[in-house]
């Protein structure tokens, strides 16, 4: 069994925040490969369902983002889940928009639901990390995250989603080289430094 958890804020206020893309994404992969209604449990909302024969539990912590890895600690001690068997979606203020990479281990790097996770699992659980570009001074951070997607934004936005849904077997499977690789080849777009994009350099 897998788990996928998105990250995010709970509440309509924080819906289309690009701090919620980890939501928007599972929701997409619920959407795509039919997963059965939601409910709560685990401090979240969840979903069940399987992906190519793969047993997957969907989920959507609504502790807020910096208590995430309550949720999901919750979560994988009730099935006995080991890190390795759990990604994590979630915004990436360090690659440009529309990018994806996928990663195992590390530090938060300033996400604080990630940090929250690592308090609760190790670091040992797999970032599915999507690129919503940097405003360019730390100062600005907050107010880029907990800001809405602009109009602008919805190709490259839906275009990942889907790419993330679609391409999702390859992570099931443990090969999350080939699903990075397999996500930007369906929705490709442009690398560049995200800080000195901002910055006008």
């Amino acid at each position: 069994m897998i788990i996928i958890a998105g990250l995010g804020n709970p509440g309509a206020k924080y819906e289309k925040n690009r701090h919620n893309i980890g939501f928007m994404a599972v929701d997409e992969i619920a959407s795509r490969w039919r997963f059965g209604p939601e409910r709560a449990k685990f401090q979240s909302i969840v979903s069940e369902g399987e992906v190519e024969g793969t047993k997957v539990l969907l989920m959507k912590p609504q502790t807020y983002m910096n208590e995430s890895g309550r949720a999901v600690g919750e979560a994988a001690r009730f099935y006995k889940i080991k890190p390795s068997e759990i990604i994590v979606f979630h915004d990436e203020i360090d690659l440009a928009p529309g990018r994806f990479r996928m990663k195992t281990g590390g530090g938060a790097a300033g996400q604080n639901g990630v940090r929250s996770l690592i308090s609760h699992l190790g670091a040992d659980f797999r970032r599915a990390r999507m690129g919503v570009g940097h405003p360019g001074e730390p100062q600005l951070v907050m107010h880029h995250v907990l800001g809405d997607f602009h109009k602008a934004d919805k190709p490259w936005l839906d275009a990942m989603l889907q790419a993330c849904a679609d391409a999702l077997p390859f992570a099931i499977k443990g090969d999350d080289e080939r699903y990075q690789g397999e996500v930007m080849r369906l929705a490709p777009a442009p690398k560049f430094s995200p800080r000195q994009a901002a910055k006008g350099e």
